[in-house]
């Protein structure tokens, strides 16, 4: 079958200042405003010693951090060298593979070995995160609002079974603050007992980065670290969205950025940007349970449909366009699909590519 080649970079080894302090605003999910919960920084956010509650130290930097703080977050940095780019598939490999059966992790695992095997994206050493969608702490997994947290925990042995020196797992929950959503998703423990690490964003280390390839925006603050790995893997739940149509996995990297509620304006062409330098190495898109409608948070099971799926695909194009098609819907008729697709992030032509469809 025809493909496109096609790079997706990474960035990595990125030597930054401390980033400033930013406060929080709508983080990946919809147009509400919510709070992140802020984390001391040992590098960037040395805390004075005295009598303060510890709650105030923690949050509080020195004078030369604050003003290295500003000097970082006046200019914008250019993503450096990739450290890992995933290699196009051979004959024999599946351009994107879709899954269907009742065991999560059996079916997890027949979409990876279809691509070539997780060895495929994943080295000895290499630094990986994985990026799930764990949009509120108010909906345990049967609501479909967060990534299912089998998926995610099978990606994280998948990947240390593989060699990979550490494992994180981070989104940040525009409903609820980081510790309670990662709890009650059950992503934290599915993780944690799987030999991953559970991190928590802290607003310290965004910073602005170039979209040199934008068209609607021209630099951005991103989380660094999800710059610096080695390996990303974008893992979102397939589900409705009030303002975007669908989530996925294009979608789901505005839990990487900050102020992703000002990505909503000219929101297609906003997600394509960010594509352009947020490069998942790896797109795994949940569909074991799916929310069909009054995403993205859900709340009632009458809107959730068990389709018992798992797509993958380096492409997250065509991950994405495959993922609309569960909605009855095309890739071409969600904006940030289609306007990805034009930018030559990815290929929009699902019958152009190698498509395997495996039953488990």
């Amino acid at each position: 079958m025809k493909s496109q080649k096609r790079p997706l970079t990474r960035s990595g080894f990125l030597k930054l200042s401390a980033a400033a302090a930013v406060s929080a605003g709508l983080w990946g999910c919809s147009s509400r405003t919510a709070q992140p919960a802020a984390g001391p920084d040992q590098a960037a956010n040395e805390i004075q010693q005295d009598d303060r509650a510890p709650a105030q130290a923690a949050n509080e930097t020195t004078k030369d951090d604050r003003a290295a703080a500003q000097t970082a977050n006046q200019a914008t940095q250019s993503p450096a060298g990739a450290t890992h780019v995933a290699t196009e598939p051979t004959t024999e490999q599946a351009y994107l593979a879709a899954a269907h059966g009742e065991d999560v992790e059996a079916v997890v695992k027949a979409a990876l070995a279809a691509l070539g095997g997780i060895e495929r994206f994943v080295k000895q050493g290499h630094d990986v995160i994985i990026k799930p969608n764990i949009c509120v702490d108010y909906h345990t997994p049967e609501y479909a609002a967060t990534t299912n947290p089998t998926v995610v925990a099978c990606l994280t042995t998948l990947c240390l079974g593989a060699g990979a020196k550490r494992v994180r797992v981070m989104d940040m929950p525009f409903g609820g603050a980081p510790d309670s959503a990662y709890a009650i998703s059950g992503i934290e423990e599915a993780v944690k007992a799987a030999g991953g690490e559970m991190e928590i964003m802290s607003p310290v280390k965004f910073s602005k980065f170039d979209i040199p390839e934008g068209k609607s925006i021209k630099n951005w603050e991103i989380y660094r670290a999800i710059l610096e790995a080695d390996v990303l893997i974008d893992v979102p739940i397939a589900k409705h969205h009030s303002l975007a149509r669908l989530t996925l996995g294009a979608k789901n990297l505005l839990g990487t950025v900050k102020s992703p509620n000002q990505i909503h304006q000219n929101l297609g062409q906003r997600i394509a940007d960010l594509v352009s330098v947020i490069r998942p190495t790896l797109t795994v898109i949940d569909a074991v349970r799916v929310l069909m409608a009054h995403g993205p948070t859900g709340g009632s099971l009458d809107d959730v449909k068990q389709l018992n799926t798992v797509i993958a695909s380096h492409d997250i194009v065509a991950a994405d366009a495959y993922g609309a098609t569960l909605f009855g819907l095309k890739g071409a008729d969600i904006a940030y699909i289609k306007k990805s697709a034009e930018m030559g992030l990815g290929t929009l032509d699902l019958t152009s590519l190698k498509v395997e469809e495996i039953n488990v």
